[in-house]
């Protein structure tokens, strides 16, 4: 069975994230959303709201599964028996970052393979941390986010 992981903060999830998602099912027998916890970063949203965010999109989706985890990626992988990684790639400098991180995982497990998917043109622009500036600073950030995390965000309100 060909397990992955996606790791990421997912803070908040993007139609970035989904185009990379929907992408890659066809690669995986099973795919996990792995929610890292990161005490680097502050949070903009509860692990809870973007789990069940993520949980919410994806119900009627048996292929996906979502976790919050902590620790190293290629740790989680083993507690799930995934042997992929996935990563989305924007940018150059985002595969620079992401092949570091990758040699480094396969110097840790070398039975576990990262796999890159790069992002069709539109959503090259859509990162977690734009949107969040845009939530922030009270913009309209809809068009960047699943149509769930909009309707969440807008009962806040």
């Amino acid at each position: 069975m060909r397990i992955a992981l996606f790791p990421g903060t997912f803070d908040p999830i993007t139609i970035g994230h989904l185009d990379i998602i929907h992408r890659s099912l066809s690669l995986f027998d099973k795919l996990f959303i792995g929610i890292g916890r990161n005490s680097n970063k502050a949070s903009m949203f509860s692990e809870e709201q973007r789990l069940s965010w993520i949980k919410e999109i994806y119900l009627d989706n048996s292929k996906i599964d979502a976790i919050v985890y902590d620790g190293l990626t290629v740790e989680c992988c083993k507690q799930i028996g995934a042997r992929y990684i996935l990563r989305g790639i924007r940018y150059v400098n985002d595969f620079e970052y992401e092949k570091a991180i990758a040699d480094m995982n396969r110097s840790l497990n070398g039975e576990i393979e990262t796999i890159f998917l790069t992002c069709l043109p539109q959503y090259t622009s859509v990162a977690s941390t734009l949107v969040r500036d845009v939530l922030r600073n009270g913009g309209d950030a809809t068009q960047f986010l699943p149509e769930i995390v909009t309707e969440s965000l807008k009962k806040k309100i």
